[in-house]
């Protein structure tokens, strides 16, 4: 019998519940019930119907389902045979769990530690459960934290000019001298001013070996570009070009295309999560203090307190932005539109 250890490990986690906690062998329907304890679906006549029996115990079909839930999808009904091999396995494990019992398996330190510690788990995933529904943000907390970093929000279509550079100072092996790089960089922006087209000209700068430019806009929301370039992008007027940077290595041009705000609809799911996150988490320091934990410092440490802003530097180095173009060489034009 094929007893996948995913399907058995969902099982287990229902069936070795009733078969550890209690001590005791399974009684008629025991282990199915512990297995569905913590679901509470509205029952149908032909729900409360015992579809499997094990030994003494009996399983109904809510508990069944309730079991496998996880492996039955909304969007696909499982056939004839997969329900089958389900049931066997089920039934499998909970012939398993029982023989466990009364070889008294239970009782042994191995065993009794692992469903002690699966037991804090489930219980430990239940009450997080329940503060993340304690957590959830109202329609009107949404509203007000977007309103009041509306700027969080705003994001620009832009397109990127890349030019390499060679000489003095450069670790590239192609590339223009720094005199032909912004000759080369002009002529570029110029074209693109007189109407030429852009596809045009970033196919004719990639064949070129010289550089990169995106050859449609790409929009970024406010957090997605390197730091240096967002600043630049997000301070310029529509149509306008400006230089990101001049190193050694490249001349880094950004044209502001579009700028824009995210509305409302777009980011409630993303505002959500993050209120969600912030209320979670506060609920779970008070929790700590409320409790008391202490930790043994010795064995685990001190406590390492967040650096303020170490998740975004106030500037990238050069050879960032470059590898950031040299990354998207070839692929520009499956960027995705935002």
């Amino acid at each position: 019998m094929d007893l996948t250890g995913a399907r058995i490990a969902l099982l287990l986690t229902g069936i070795l519940a009733g078969v550890g906690y209690g001590q005791e062998p399974l009684s008629p329907g025991s282990a199915a019930s512990s297995g569905a304890s913590t679901v509470a679906p509205t029952k149908s006549p032909s729900a409360e119907r015992v579809i499997l029996k094990v030994g003494n115990a009996q399983v109904t079909q809510a508990e069944f389902e309730a079991g496998i839930g996880e492996f039955e999808t909304e969007k696909e009904e499982p056939s004839d045979k997969g329900r089958r091999t389900l049931g066997d396995d089920y039934a499998s494990v909970l012939m398993l769990s029982q023989q466990a019992v009364i070889d008294h398996l239970d009782s042994s330190p191995e065993v009794s530690r692992q469903l002690a510690i699966a037991r804090m788990q489930v219980l430990s995933d239940a009450e997080f459960a329940s503060l993340m529904r304690q957590a959830d943000p109202t329609t009107d907390e949404i509203s007000r934290y977007y309103s009041a970093h509306l700027s969080d929000y705003d994001r620009v279509q832009v397109h990127r000019l890349f030019i390499w550079k060679r000489g003095e100072g450069s670790k590239n092996t192609r590339g223009l001298s720094p005199a032909d790089a912004r000759a080369r960089a002009d002529t570029i922006r110029q074209a693109y001013a007189a109407g030429r087209d852009a596809k045009t000209i970033a196919e004719d700068l990639k064949v070129s070996g010289d550089g990169l430019l995106d050859p449609e806009p790409i929009t970024f929301p406010r957090g997605e570009l390197p730091p240096r370039m967002e600043k630049v992008a997000f301070a310029l007027q529509e149509g306008e070009w400006s230089e990101v940077e001049d190193s050694p290595d490249a001349l880094i041009f950004v044209q502001l295309v579009k700028r824009d705000r995210r509305q409302l609809g777009e980011v409630s799911s993303l505002i959500e999560k993050r209120l969600q996150g912030q209320k979670m988490q506060a609920m779970l320091n008070d929790l700590k203090k409320k409790v008391g934990i202490w930790m043994d410092e010795q064995y685990f440490g001190t406590a390492v307190a967040p650096v303020p802003g170490a998740q975004r530097r106030d500037s990238d180095p050069p050879s960032n932005l470059r590898k950031s173009a040299r990354k998207e060489e070839g692929t520009n034009e499956d960027e995705r539109q935002k």
